[in-house]
């Protein structure tokens, strides 16, 4: 039990909630608690007042240069493009230093979520090539990793943490392959001019990493100027995010050999520049030291993680639950079983529960049987196979490619009932075989 004799009266209160928000579940339960408030409300006597307030238009004026677009829009083009800055952030540090930062590394999870894209995307279009839903063969695809983490923290300690990287990577190249899906088959028609704005916003970027910038508001500034330039040229403005993430600059203002030194040194300095239990505000010199030590902190974390740090939370906590708010409201009526047997929601559930799992363990199976990758150390056949499963819970990014490729609001409620579907049954059912395979030695 944990000791609470000496936190102030704000830290009692406070300690639940942020041990809440650092648990590995909350992430997913708040978004669950988002989708069934949303299912619940458009399914209510206020459900007008459900669709009337995400249809809300919202108006900024830059002196002439208007923005004007709904508060759905708002949320989909504008929030979202801070969970796909995210989302670029940790590819780039995957890629640089993690689960793909080399082929051995990379070979796994590559296999895996190749198969994991390529073969729901098949069976969706199989099903609706020549149809008026053939333009959402890409919802099937993704993987809402939220969720899936989620669930593996639900299935405890006994969980591999081998597996766990792998899922994770897995992920990562899941969200490369959305990321391209949107660049290139789900844009609008192009204003060259806004995107070559962009682009020169992208190359003043990369020559400020060069000129070792290491300002989070000077990206910050220049990341909405690329956003806004990206909102303008046809391409999807998440795209933005994800380009924005991968100019970020990765390396320290000073090396570690340097930050030990000076610690130390400023450590020492504070223990001997007053006495034991003196209170910083008594004691100019050691607020200057405590102060030094806190700018030496800084100079430590590379630009990348202080953005992380910063705003996963916020992501996590604000953004992706408002996501799910806005998005996952389906009106379930006597249509409901109609939607449920169109050839578009077939297409997503059968691409996201069986095209997820034969496809990630069928490509990986056989990268492990050529010799192209190793099995993660203390997973079976099992398991990964239900790691499979997990990962057809697309849910928020398979709903946000269905906004992008049905405009119409009916195939896309039709798209939601697929998404919302498929993703429970994967959910379910990957839970129970991958404790499954935690039972067997």
């Amino acid at each position: 039990m944990k000791n609470t004799a000496n936190k102030s009266p704000i830290e009692k209160i406070l300690s639940p909630l942020q041990e809440f928000m650092h648990a590995e579940t909350s992430g997913g339960i708040v978004l669950i608690i988002c989708t069934v408030i949303a299912l619940i409300w458009a399914n209510s006597p206020f459900a007008d007042s459900y669709h009337h307030l995400w249809h809300t238009y919202i108006t900024f004026d830059f002196g002439g240069f208007v923005l004007k677009h709904s508060l759905h829009h708002w949320i989909n083009d504008g929030l979202m493009v801070i969970f796909f800055f995210v989302v670029g952030l940790e590819i780039k540090r995957e890629l640089l230093v993690g689960e793909l930062s080399s082929a051995k590394k990379a070979a796994l999870p590559v296999a895996g979520a190749l198969g994991g894209m390529i073969l729901p995307a098949l069976i969706y279009f199989s099903l609706n090539a020549g149809k008026e839903g053939v333009a959402g063969w890409g919802i099937p695809m993704a993987t809402d990793i939220a969720f899936v983490v989620g669930i593996m923290a639900l299935l405890g300690p006994k969980f591999p943490f081998s597996l766990k990287i792998f899922i994770l990577a897995l992920a990562i190249v899941d969200d490369i392959g959305a990321v391209l899906v949107i660049a290139i088959f789900y844009t609008a028609e192009i204003s060259f001019f806004a995107l070559m704005v962009g682009a020169a916003i992208i190359l003043l970027l990369i020559i400020l990493n060069r000129l070792g910038v290491r300002s989070l508001i000077v990206y910050t500034l220049t990341g909405i100027a690329l956003w806004l330039a990206f909102l303008e040229s046809g391409v999807h403005a998440t795209v933005a995010g994800v380009l924005l993430a991968f100019t970020i600059p990765v390396s320290s203002r000073i090396n570690t050999k340097k930050f030990t030194t000076e610690t130390k040194q400023l450590l020492d300095e504070f223990d001997k520049s007053g006495e034991h239990g003196e209170d910083v505000l008594t004691n100019e010199r050691r607020l200057a030291l405590v102060q030094s030590i806190e700018g030496n902190c800084e100079k430590m974390l590379t630009p990348l993680q202080r953005f992380e740090h910063m705003l996963h939370p916020w992501v996590a906590f604000f953004i992706m639950p408002v996501f799910a708010l806005a998005n996952a409201g389906v009106t379930i009526s006597s249509d409901f079983t109609n939607a449920l047997t169109n050839p578009i929601s077939i297409g997503i559930i059968l691409g996201l529960f069986f095209g997820k799992q034969l496809g990630i363990f069928g490509f990986s199976y056989i990268a492990i049987k050529l010799g192209l990758a190793s099995k993660p150390d203390g997973v079976n056949y099992t398991k990964m196979y239900g790691a499979g499963i997990l990962a057809g819970i697309g849910f928020t990014m398979s709903l946000f490619i269905a906004n992008l490729a049905f405009p119409s609001e009916d195939l896309l409620n039709i798209a939601k009932v697929g998404v919302l579907s498929a993703s429970l049954i994967a959910g379910i059912v990957g839970y129970i075989v991958v404790k499954i395979g935690l039972s067997k030695v």
